[in-house]
């Protein structure tokens, strides 16, 4: 704690009081967990304002059944695109795998839905009480806390004094490095990865991934008529495009199958975001220290093969809520929490880990039986590739302490909505 400041303390008969580092999805779907089942919590984000990034994101099963227990599911469900049919693509832009929204909804009780990350960080923000977030504040852990201790933040304000203080800072994350100072920090995943939402082409189209020579590209239908698309590349880390990311971009996927080239080409160069793809590849011991935990990135940072970083964070935030439930051993709780948590989503990086090593495969041969494979395999049994995934849709959220169908949660939602 910095000399000659005091730490801001709660006032007698005040609930318990809970800290948030970082305003993103985990952060914010943790905040409403914990407002929802009784906690004071304050979200600090650093950045000045929520500014949208220009990306899509897939909310899976596993994801919805999350929000559902805050009474936001059915609200997604409605702003979002329903991924129907599509499935995988060669290079050449012939199908390996024709899939349809009915053997998902078969498998894991409904399909993913499509929504702009934007859209939803601001349902998640207008589920909270209207002081909650505070934006332009740089915050550090300074004490994760103890059991008969209490947790303490560092702002240019002053300290903050907490109950329980969450790391929802991302794959930087300055608390996972004050918690864990010895662990490795998240490695080069061999790759980089480019997003851009884009108009929808004038004719109709299905949503698609094409896995190609040492990459992928992804093509996703928005509810507002624009589409959001990725790519991957397997290259060396750091790099960036002489002419902008637009022209390498349409440079490395020209030889691609329609209509990548034209989407590429419809994009302005502001929309298109570049980042190199890292990845936890040690496990963290645990997810907390004393009173401080971790979520999304800063506890478990994945490649996006799996359409699984998001999810994750919403899963961590419900189960959090759950287990630091007011009234409860704290201690106990967030002990739980781990014991839940890391062996989960440490098989799920792992996973990841591996679909990225045979989605970016870069020899002709090899590509080939993959592809073969995968054809074979959609043939014999289109349920077969649903069921690799199952172990992570089929997720269920454990029984809340508090539920959005109850009468004291429906009037705080209708408080807050107002």
């Amino acid at each position: 704690m910095a000399q000659g400041q005091r730490a801001r303390r709660p006032q007698q008969g005040e609930r318990p009081y809970a800290v948030v580092i970082g305003a993103g999805i985990g952060g914010l779907t943790a905040a409403i967990g914990l407002h929802l089942s009784g906690w004071r919590v304050t979200v600090l984000e650093r950045a000045a304002t929520l500014e949208p990034v220009g990306a899509g994101i897939g909310l899976a099963r596993n994801a919805q059944r999350a929000l559902d227990v805050l009474g936001l599911g059915e609200r997604v469900r409605e702003l979002a695109a329903w991924e129907g049919g599509g499935g995988m693509r060669a290079q050449n832009g012939r199908w390996l795998v024709r899939a349809g929204a009915t053997g998902a909804s078969r498998e894991f009780g409904g399909s993913l839905v499509m929504l702009h990350r934007a859209t939803l960080v601001d349902l998640l923000v207008s589920a909270l009480p209207a002081d909650a977030l505070r934006t332009g504040v740089r915050a550090e852990p300074a004490d994760s806390g103890a059991a008969d201790r209490r947790a303490v933040v560092t702002t240019r304000e002053g300290d903050i004094e907490a109950d329980l203080v969450i790391g929802a800072d991302g794959i930087n994350s300055a608390v996972r490095s004050a918690l864990f100072p010895a662990h490795p920090q998240p490695a080069y995943a061999g790759f980089t990865a480019w997003r851009l939402v884009v108009p929808a082409p004038d004719r109709p189209f299905e949503p698609y991934e094409t896995w190609g020579r040492g990459g992928v590209w992804g093509t996703h239908p928005l509810k507002d008529g624009r589409i959001y698309a990725y790519g991957t590349a397997t290259v060396p880390e750091g790099g960036r495009s002489p002419d902008g990311e637009q022209a390498g971009l349409a440079r490395r996927f020209a030889d691609w199958h329609d209509p990548i080239p034209a989407i590429i080409d419809a994009a302005r160069p502001e929309d298109i975001l570049r980042n190199d793809v890292r990845h936890l590849t040690t496990p963290l011991p645990a997810y907390h220290r004393g009173r401080t935990a971790l979520i999304g990135d800063a506890a478990h940072a994945m490649t996006p093969c799996l359409g699984q970083g998001g999810n994750q964070a919403i899963e961590d935030a419900v189960v959090l809520a759950h287990h630091a439930a007011p009234g409860g051993d704290l201690s106990a709780g967030l002990a739980a929490y781990s014991a839940v948590r890391v062996p989960r989503t440490t098989a799920i990086v792992r996973q990841a880990a591996r679909t990225a090593r045979l989605t970016h495969l870069t020899g002709a041969p090899l590509i080939a039986v993959r592809n073969t494979l995968v054809g074979a395999v959609a043939r014999i049994g289109p349920g077969l590739i649903l069921r690799g995934f199952a172990s992570i849709a089929d997720w269920r959220p454990p029984q809340p302490p508090y539920a959005a169908g109850t009468e004291r949660a429906q009037q705080e939602q209708r408080v807050v909505q107002r």
